[in-house]
């Protein structure tokens, strides 16, 4: 077949021609495609990277601040289980264990009762549960009290009224008059306690405030009696020369110690310790090793016919369990049975 003659003004194929550059400069080359090419691979494996550690910062930016916030979370946790009293004195996670590190976080909720009634004055302790100065102690510390007063930690002192008393149990809520801001205990479960369990022991034992014991758990469910009578035998500072003991008077299995508990009288179970406990101990804090108390230190043993200052401990220590004291909260404070 004969080829059609080309019109005048077309352009030789591109092997007759060269492509000639626009803006001037010599040489052929290619005719540019007719659209703009990929970037070349090795770029695109490049950026992938880049996108991937930017897409991982950001989810790990999110799963921390997720954890902050569950932390916090949990720290409320802690703080919420403290609404009903018992927060403020958990051990720092550096400290845990040690009887330092519990006495570092509990003392400032340990507090010194001085206690005026018609047979004189008795001392004893008791444990802060409330930021506004309610404060559990024993009920033979401020049993038949006409006037009550409190020293803190800190040396601030306080006039506090009676609320509620439990003879039975040997328990009793005071409330300081215009407090705030105080630190509150931890109460903890007494069922988990057992024995050999280490625990300290803090209260104002012969007038000491703050003295700091330690020892372990010696025996649980110790059926302990004793008067539920306003008794002159109480934890008494200043009544020696008034015929007191200077003794509370308990008996267990069936024998008196400290003294006679009178007719009237109550039994409880009690965790016993072989932690330092003297006359002024009653009302004060028995804890565990996470700073929580365990237990309100209530009774001990004294040698046959010793009284008063001469009355040391021999490691036969008694306290109420502090879930009995939890189940007769609210008696308390709507007045108890005294």
């Amino acid at each position: 077949m004969t080829e059609s003659p080309r019109r005048s003004g077309e352009y030789p194929e591109p092997e007759q021609q060269p492509y000639a550059f626009p803006y001037g400069g010599g040489g052929a080359y290619p005719p540019p495609p007719a659209y703009a090419p990929p970037p070349p691979a090795a770029h695109r494996r490049a950026r992938r990277p880049v996108a991937l550690i930017a897409a991982v910062a950001i989810v790990a930016a999110a799963i921390g601040g997720g954890t902050a916030a569950f932390a916090e979370r949990l720290a409320g946790a802690d703080s919420a289980a403290g609404g009903s009293g018992v927060t403020g004195t958990n051990v720092s996670q550096s400290s845990k264990g040690t009887v330092s590190g519990v006495a570092q976080a509990v003392s400032p909720s340990i507090v010194e009762i001085n206690a005026t009634s018609a047979s004189g004055d008795s001392t004893g302790s008791g444990v802060i549960i409330t930021a506004d100065g309610e404060i559990i102690t024993n009920n033979h510390v401020v049993s038949g009290a006409s006037s009550v007063k409190v020293g803190l930690s800190d040396g601030k002192t306080y006039t506090a009224d009676v609320v509620g008393t439990d003879p039975d149990k040997d328990l009793a809520l005071i409330k300081l008059r215009g407090a705030s801001g105080l630190k509150a205990a931890m109460l903890g479960n007494s069922d988990d306690v057992k024995v050999g369990d280490e625990v300290v022991a803090i209260g104002s034992p012969e007038g000491l405030t703050g003295t700091v014991t330690s020892g372990i758990v010696s025996a649980l469910d110790r059926d302990v009696t004793v008067s539920k009578d306003e008794n002159p035998g109480q934890d008494q500072q200043d009544q020696q020369g008034q015929g007191g003991s200077g003794q509370w008077p308990f008996e267990f299995g069936g024998r008196q110690f400290n003294g006679d508990t009178g007719s009237s009288k109550t039994t409880y179970k009690a965790i016993q310790t072989d932690a330092s406990l003297n006359p002024g101990n009653s009302g004060g804090a028995l804890i565990n090793m996470n700073g929580e108390i365990i237990g309100i230190n209530s009774a001990m043993y004294a040698p046959s016919g010793a009284s008063g200052s001469t009355a040391g401990s021999v490691g036969l220590g008694f306290a109420i369990p502090i879930d009995t004291v939890k189940a007769g909260l609210e008696q308390l404070r709507a007045g108890g049975d005294g």
